[in-house]
């Protein structure tokens, strides 16, 4: 559908992937209420991973970042999918987690963190201002270095 929100996503250039199918035994995204909780998106892009290792070993701050903004892209991707295609349905972002699977000694987590959370700002606007985590782990799945889930609002 070519909404209000569509109409931003062409204007900032933008184009949602496809969103990635589950690699184990779990729901892409549950609706419950008035509200979509979408599973852990981690750096998929057209089926293959895009980026892996350890942010501060072999994953620089840079391509952290890039690796938080595919990952939020892949969680707007699993929105879409669950508002049946119209993003307009979003009333608030309300929460987005993030894990960077890093060394003990990197501390740039707010930083990192910032490619998603400016991402949804730049989308939904006001609607798009949320809470958050970001916490630095020692392992992901599939050896990636980002992995968000988060919680939207929707009508």
């Amino acid at each position: 559908m070519a909404g209000r929100i569509e109409a931003r996503l062409a204007q900032l250039g933008i184009s949602l992937p496809e969103p990635p199918v589950p690699v184990a035994s779990y729901q892409p995204y549950v609706l419950t209420g008035n509200h979509v909780v979408v599973a852990g998106q981690v750096t998929f892009l057209d089926g293959k991973l895009r980026y892996v290792g350890r942010i501060g070993e072999t994953v620089s701050v840079e391509e952290a970042e890039a690796a938080t903004r595919l990952c939020a892209l892949n969680v707007l991707a699993q929105l879409r999918a669950a508002c049946d295609g119209d993003l307009d349905r979003v009333r608030k972002v309300v929460r987005l987690n993030a894990f960077f699977n890093c060394t003990p000694a990197f501390l740039d987590h707010s930083r990192v963190m910032n490619a998603a959370s400016d991402l949804m700002a730049e989308i939904f606007g006001e609607d798009g201002c949320h809470t958050r985590v970001g916490v630095g782990v020692n392992s992901l799945p599939l050896n990636v270095p980002v992995e968000i889930d988060g919680t939207f609002e929707i009508a």
